[in-house]
């Protein structure tokens, strides 16, 4: 059996759950591993010694011999796709496998892929609903709090308002536990010049920069650059920088400040480096030694710990300002996720959701857990617009150190793939990619769509076959992601 989850941080808890159930027949395999143990793990499927295998992404390359059962667990997840070269979607290959295999596959989700519903609904796989919780406890109370409201009463722009406050300080007086969820690392996500309007941005990208207490260094979280916080603004000189934004820092220090005494952790990329320190803060806070556990999505998917009665949500319509078409999806999926950590014990819980946009339908779809009514709209606006699944659809992304370069031959490709196509294949672009510049390479985008995915990949390869060298790869220049997961 195969049992795959998007998180390296879920696979302690259920390695231990299979492990009590099946002994040592039950092996751990994700990329966290050293050298010596991913060996081992390997030789010990390989010989049918271990007849279970527990992971991330990677462990779909198991080598079990009879594999008769495959389960992705939180399908949805967007860990399940590799975004670097080989890029593949773990979840479709293990549908590919499994057929291969003549194996069950069961895809599970509380909030299912646009792509599995629709298979569901079009009879290409089967749908089965659990529809109580494990256990028979009733769903978390839900309350959504106006954060423009809290502004214009309080005239304050703090991290957590006067409700979700009130509610951590009841929460820890009764010897509960609370999760705070926030997606996004450091403790300032901006630093802003109010004289001349400038952040402060990554010499690299074109990112700004994100302010770190923790270690006192500007950080780049997608190429690594660090700096020193300056003094004044590299722009114009002036002395006026301001803190714009929170992050996961922030947040922690803020309950610290509002509960004194309450035993946090924090539970991101920055603060665990290794499944050591995971498996430190995971363990501390399932025995109770930990009261509130801060952390991006990390905390969001698959933990169960029953004395946890509270999740506050910190920016939860932050992701809807994605220049993506699955940002409605991902802020629906997330809130449904994170409540669903709320009283699964024998106390009933209760979510608390902050956000400066509580109208939206996302928001509204996940704190009222209607999947279904959210999958229907979805679906629909995807069909209008020939988005997936309704459609294929390929991103290419051409870099250069000179954006006109980049753009030329962004132009070129995008006249290859129109008369490969013969009018039955779009292309969307050149355009400037949302994350124009990374790692000094400017970006270039063509986002590719055909109705039948056979139209697509034909018209790519007929047009961009000469640009595969002799192993078939193509040129460094040129990203080609099938099927892609964001399009940042």
């Amino acid at each position: 059996m195969l049992y795959l989850v998007p998180e390296i941080a879920l696979t302690p808890q259920l390695a231990h759950a299979l492990g009590e159930r099946f002994g040592e027949r039950v092996v751990v395999m994700h990329s966290s591993l050293n050298d010596r143990q991913r060996f081992d793990a390997w030789q010990r499927a390989r010989r049918g010694r271990a007849r279970i295998v527990v992971g991330a992404r990677s462990a779909l390359f198991a080598p079990l011999e009879r594999l008769g059962l495959l389960i992705v667990d939180e399908e949805h997840d967007g860990g399940y796709k590799q975004e670097e070269s080989p890029r593949y979607q773990a979840r479709d290959l293990a549908l590919v496998r499994g057929r291969a295999a003549g194996a069950v596959v069961v895809l599970g989700s509380a909030t299912p892929s646009m792509e599995a519903w629709l298979s569901a609904d079009e009879h290409r796989s089967a749908r089965i609903v659990l529809p109580e919780r494990v256990g028979g406890g009733a769903l978390p109370e839900v309350e959504l709090v106006d954060m423009r409201s809290e502004f214009r009463e309080t005239g304050e722009d703090r991290p957590l308002s006067r409700r979700l406050t009130a509610a951590l300080r009841e929460t820890i007086a009764s010897g509960e536990q609370a999760m705070v969820l926030i997606n996004r690392r450091g403790y300032t996500r901006v630093l802003l010049c109010r004289a001349c309007g400038e952040a402060i941005s990554c010499i690299a990208c074109s990112i700004a920069l994100t302010w770190h207490r923790v270690g006192r260094r500007l950080m780049c979280h997608y190429c690594g650059y660090s700096s020193a916080r300056p003094q004044d603004c590299p722009a114009c000189r002036s002395p006026y920088l301001a803190d714009i934004g929170f992050g996961t820092q922030r947040a922690e220090r803020e309950i610290a400040e509002a509960v004194p005494g309450a035993r946090i952790e924090r539970l991101d990329r920055d603060a665990v480096r290794s499944p050591r320190t995971l498996a430190r803060v995971l363990g501390g806070f399932s025995r109770g030694e930990i009261d509130v556990l801060v952390g991006t999505q990390m905390i969001a998917k698959g933990h169960h710990f029953p004395r946890v009665t509270l999740v506050g949500v910190l920016s939860a319509d932050a992701g809807l300002r994605l220049p993506d078409f699955r940002a409605g999806e991902r802020t629906m999926q997330l809130l449904t996720q994170v409540a669903g950590r709320a009283g699964r014990g024998d106390r009933p819980g209760r979510v608390i959701v902050q956000a400066f946009r509580p109208e939206h339908p996302a928001l509204r779809a996940g704190l009222a857990q209607d999947y279904e009514g959210f999958a229907e709209r979805e679906l629909a606006a995807r069909k209008m617009l020939r988005y997936p699944p309704a459609a294929a659809l390929a991103n290419l992304i051409v870099r250069d150190t000179q954006q006109e370069k980049a753009f030329e031959r962004g132009a070129q490709l995008a006249e290859r793939i129109r008369e490969a196509g013969e009018g039955k294949v779009a292309v969307l672009g050149p355009s400037a990619a949302p994350r124009a510049r990374l790692r000094e390479q400017w970006r270039v985008q063509l986002l590719v769509r055909a109705v039948k995915r056979r139209r697509l990949v034909d018209a790519l390869r007929r047009a961009l076959g000469e640009l595969t060298g002799s192993r078939g790869a193509f040129p460094r220049w040129l990203i080609v992601d099938i099927d892609p997961h964001q399009l940042l």
